[in-house]
């Protein structure tokens, strides 16, 4: 079973990017995407060409903005929307299908902006999610994937000592709520297989031809219940698949 998550950055503007020769070549039974910006109606209509698979979209209120989906070839159980909190679910960013061993749950975390208004938010943010897959964790095993805005380590970012406490993305503060996780169980998949491996990025800013030059940060993420890692057989980064300023990541579950 191949997973795969993708920030599109719009998914009305992605299927017009060879987005079904990626999907063609790629081939997931599971693909889950963020920041949408579409609401689930303009998802159907984007998507309607992924025959065989069931799609599910939660938007924010706010039109054109955040958004989640799933499109996967294998029925779930259940799908839910949201973390259940009504302070945290009007942007879209969580969608959980429920399969018989297993919760896949699809996040876009809010990110921290420019000038760091949202910073406090982030943290609330953080714990809330925290606390909302420890609940699902108490039933079975979760498998968490999306954007997570944030790069954990130095090695996850190409200019760390610019970037420490000074830019959305790599302030201790989001650092703190991914060591939340870490230590509460989860692992990073990705760095599970690949401790040490550096330049593997999952976006880049469109600005000073970043991504030409490979100045990326690693901020998409597969995290998995440390009981589910048996099954995890592979974690990957498609750095060269264009449409957005993130290109997917992956797992394979067995």
């Amino acid at each position: 079973m191949k997973i795969v998550s993708w920030n599109v950055n719009g998914i009305r503007a992605v299927v017009k990017k060879d987005f079904y020769g990626f999907l063609d070549d790629c081939d997931p039974d599971v693909l889950c995407f963020q920041e949408t910006k579409a609401d689930p109606e303009q998802v159907q209509q984007a998507l309607g060409s992924m025959l065989g698979y069931e799609l599910y979209a939660h938007s924010a209120q706010r039109k054109g903005y955040s958004g989640t989906a799933i499109a996967t070839r294998v029925s779930p159980l259940a799908v839910h929307y949201g973390l259940g909190l009504a302070e945290h679910d009007t942007e879209g960013r969580v969608i959980t299908a429920e399969f018989p061993d297993f919760f896949l749950v699809d996040v876009y975390t809010p990110n921290s902006g420019a000038e760091l208004l949202r910073l406090d938010y982030r943290q609330q943010w953080d714990l809330a999610f925290y606390d909302f897959l420890k609940k699902l964790e108490a039933d079975k095993p979760v498998l968490v994937c999306g954007d997570m805005n944030v790069a954990h380590t130095d090695i996850d970012l190409a200019h760390p000592a610019a970037n420490y406490n000074k830019a959305a993305g790599y302030m201790q503060a989001e650092i703190d709520g991914m060591d939340r996780y870490l230590a509460g169980g989860l692992v990073d998949t990705f760095r599970y297989f690949y401790p040490d491996k550096r330049n593997e990025y999952s976006w880049w800013s469109y600005r000073g031809g970043a991504r030409s030059r490979n100045v990326g940060w690693r901020i998409d993420y597969f995290l998995a219940s440390r009981a589910f890692m048996p099954r995890i057989k592979e974690a990957f980064i498609l750095q060269q698949v264009l449409g957005s300023d993130h290109c997917p990541v992956g797992v394979v579950v067995e």
